[in-house]
């Protein structure tokens, strides 16, 4: 019977110590073809303030997703203004090294000689990430 008791303690106490969420969790809070960013950019967003500001320049008047920035920060990749429908951007993972967070991404290229849409596009993935302490480098790594 001791046993028993001490066995659903522990259980108990673990219910009550958060977990971190492991270094690839993440949720896509928003990705496309049309973003307003026509410039390449990596983006890492710790506050508030900044996530209206960046919002505001990508979404325009879309409703903007809510975060938690006591919880979460917001990572984006924006590959800017594309001549051709084909590109796109993906965030693929996430790893820590040294301390450091790695975005991992994919980007797609349309192979040469397809037929693809002659219409501009501007491809971007944003994710929401456990929030890590400020002074964690963010560091974006293209993958295969």
């Amino acid at each position: 019977m001791t046993a028993t008791l001490g066995a659903m303690l522990v259980f108990l106490l673990s219910m009550q110590t958060p977990v971190p969420a492991p270094a690839g969790a993440f949720r896509t809070l928003d990705r496309g073809l049309d973003s307003n960013l026509d410039m390449a950019r990596q983006a890492v967003v710790r506050t508030e303030g900044e996530w209206e500001a960046l919002w505001r320049v990508h979404g325009g008047d879309r409703t903007r997703p809510a975060i938690d920035f006591s919880k979460e920060m917001v990572v984006g990749l924006f590959l800017g203004s594309r001549p051709t429908a084909g590109f796109a951007i993906e965030i693929v993972g996430l790893r820590d090294d040294g301390g450091a967070l790695v975005v991992q991404y994919r980007e797609t290229r349309p192979p040469a000689g397809a037929i693809v849409a002659q219409i501009l596009t501007m491809p971007y993935h944003i994710i929401a990430v456990s929030r890590r302490p400020p002074a964690v480098d963010v560091r974006f790594e293209k993958v295969n």
